[in-house]
């Protein structure tokens, strides 16, 4: 099998150590890997098959030439600067950054969803949303079977999408106030809401969210527009529209940020075109790649973020009729954000490069 040079770029972030973790899970035919980082990573060492390699910095290349696929995870600047450079030099870009997403020259692609997209591709392909790629694999199912008009989804989205600042807000925050739990010698007993409101006063300040995160939801991620909708919550809209190729399909999405670490949860509701019973949407659901159904209350079955973190699989469960749309349905999708909602998905988006010939 053919090798390839493949870069990295961001590979010292979550997301980028993950695309090595994946490349290396799924065999991907890497020839040579070219770790790319900022500057202040510059030197550092990672490990790829049980290799160590030094990470270099975008700076100090000349030329990109040679190098054949570019997985970016650097955040949106530095991919609006240097994808386009990458992509002159003959590379392939899969950018999970929001840079290049609406773009109307560059694909946006689920793989399980869109495949087709990455045929026209003109050096750069965009990864979807964490939120808006769970989605849409669940939604595809459902809407060749009965087609999708509206959709009203509520995430409830780790922190690990925020980054790695995030993470260390719910660590920091939970520690602190088991430790003063305690230190205070309080028992499930004393802890009412006059004692919670004193020992959260004495919980270390959030670094990267305007408010606490431990033992809270935080109806607010990226920015506010001025219709009230945030930025996130836009993106599950125009995403789907793009990726589906149907611009009719209304999404209402309220994004929260909930003390989880991995793995993001949506509770999904859809008002279909036609008519399609719960156990039929179970059927198709179990049939469509890259979806597990988890669907069984009477034994507590449902799928939970804690059993998806670390899989690249979406689970779907509580699959019922909706009561506000008629024909609809409700459910329950959950996926590994960092998997599945960043690296995988592009490591899948560049398995299917290999597969048209297009690398």
């Amino acid at each position: 099998m053919k090798g390839y040079r493949v870069a990295v770029v961001g590979v010292t972030g979550e997301v980028g150590k993950t695309f090595l973790k994946v490349l290396q899970e799924r065999n991907f035919p890497v020839r040579e890997l070219v770790p790319i980082a900022s500057a202040r990573s510059r030197g550092k060492k990672v490990v790829f098959r049980g290799e160590e390699y030094e990470v270099r910095a975008l700076e100090d290349f000349d030329s990109f030439k040679g190098i054949d696929l570019a997985l970016f995870s650097a955040g949106g600047s530095t991919s609006k600067e240097w994808a386009p450079k990458f992509a002159a030099d003959g590379a392939v870009v899969v950018d999970n950054s929001s840079a290049w997403r609406m773009d109307p020259k560059v694909p946006l692609v689920v793989p399980e969803v869109n495949p087709d997209d990455v045929k026209w591709h003109d050096g750069i392909i965009a990864n979807p949303n964490c939120s808006t790629i769970q989605m849409v694999v669940a939604l595809k199912p459902i809407y060749d079977e009965a087609g999708v008009k509206n959709v009203v989804v509520s995430t409830y989205q780790a922190v690990s999408g925020a980054g790695a600042k995030a993470v260390a807000d719910l660590l920091r925050q939970t520690v602190a106030f088991v430790e003063e739990l305690k230190k205070r010698g309080l028992s499930e007993e004393d802890v009412s809401p006059e004692a919670l409101e004193e020992l959260f006063k004495d919980l270390p300040p959030a670094e990267k969210f305007p408010h606490q995160i431990a033992f809270n939801a935080l109806p607010h991620i990226d920015r506010f527009f001025d219709d009230g909708y945030t930025r996130e919550e836009n993106k599950m809209l125009f995403e789907t529209r793009k990726i589906m190729h149907d611009e009719s399909i209304n999404v209402s999405a309220t994004c929260v940020r909930v003390p989880v670490f991995y793995g993001h949860s949506e509770s999904v509701s859809i008002e279909t075109e036609r008519e399609i019973s719960p156990e039929r949407a179970r059927e198709v659901l179990r049939r469509a790649p890259g979806v597990v159904v988890v669907d069984d209350p009477s034994k507590n079955e449902y799928p939970l973020p804690i059993r998806a973190a670390g899989r690249d699989e979406v689970f779907v469960g509580r699959i019922r009729k909706d009561r506000v749309f008629n024909p609809g349905l409700s459910m329950w999708v959950v996926a590994d954000n960092i998997r599945k909602g960043a690296a995988t998905n592009a490591v899948q988006i560049a398995e299917l490069l290999i597969k048209y010939g297009l690398i």
